[in-house]
């Protein structure tokens, strides 16, 4: 084996503990600013740039804290002068998942280009076998991926971000009047109202989200928390409720429906914001 060789053989080996560990900086060393990486949930088109790519591991890590695994079974690396290709199989799954299909591998084929005497990986590629009989198990993993970029662009105030998934026939219940808004355009303001009402930092979060996946369509539900931290240090937080509904409509997860509601106090009628579940 080559110096270089070895030298990409042990960033990958980093990389794929890294990912084990749920270490999110140890998963970015060794990436280029402009990575493009082909992954196993949507979008088709890749996710392009560090930052997008720092964004699909969360919900990932979430996954993998049931119990899952992420280990390197073998790799093979070609390189050049300052090129060079890897393709790797690795066992990835839960315990149950893994029992009930023992021979399923992860497949990771990687670019890779040397920068200032440095290899970085410029591409990253994943995949599953196509399975004639989907248990569902990928489709959940998309439909929570899809959740953490929404909790990623609400903190960046990233409007197109929060709109990329909604479908333009969505109907959705929100908080405030009307009953129901109808249609793409309806929702965006709801959502431009929601990242303009202050300065603060949001962060949104479902912490026990339930994900139901049959065919191409997916319901998930759970306890929406909202935190606020303002400019001074101030934080407020608050709970509600939320069900959505998607379709996979061109290969991608849209949603079509969502319900949000406040709990009510059945004395005054006034809506409760404020309850710890």
């Amino acid at each position: 084996m080559t110096t270089d060789e070895q030298q990409i053989r042990t960033l990958i080996e980093h990389w794929a503990g890294a990912v084990h560990r749920g270490d999110i900086e140890g998963v970015l060393a060794g990436h280029a600013g402009d990575i493009v990486m082909f992954d196993v949930p949507p979008p088709d088109t890749g996710v392009r740039g560090l930052d997008a790519y720092r964004d699909t591991w969360p919900a990932f890590f979430s996954w993998q804290a049931q119990g899952a695994v992420f280990d390197l079974e073998s790799v093979e690396i070609t390189a050049g002068a300052d090129v060079a290709f890897a393709h790797a199989l690795l066992r990835c799954g839960t315990p149950d998942e893994l029992a009930r299909h023992p021979a399923r591998r992860l497949r990771l084929t990687l670019g890779l280009r040397k920068e200032n005497g440095r290899w970085t990986v410029a591409h990253e590629h994943h995949s599953f076998p196509h399975a004639d009989q989907d248990d569902g198990t990928d489709a959940e993993a998309e439909v929570r991926a899809l959740h953490e970029r929404w909790f990623a662009a609400t903190t960046r105030k990233d409007l197109d971000g929060l709109m990329a998934p909604i479908a333009k026939d969505v109907v959705s219940y929100e908080h405030d009047t009307p009953l129901q808004h109808l249609g793409r355009d309806a929702v965006r303001e709801v959502c431009r109202r929601g990242l303009d009402w202050s300065d603060a930092v949001v962060r949104w979060e479902v912490p026990d989200m339930t994900v139901l996946v049959r065919g191409d369509l997916a319901v998930a539900w759970g306890l929406n928390r909202m935190i606020a931290e303002d400019t001074d240090g101030t934080t407020t937080e608050s709970w509600s409720r939320g069900t959505r509904v998607f379709q996979r409509r061109d290969g991608e997860w849209q949603l079509i429906h969502q319900h949000l509601s406040f709990p009510y106090d059945p004395e005054s009628g006034a809506a409760v914001t404020d309850l710890h579940p």
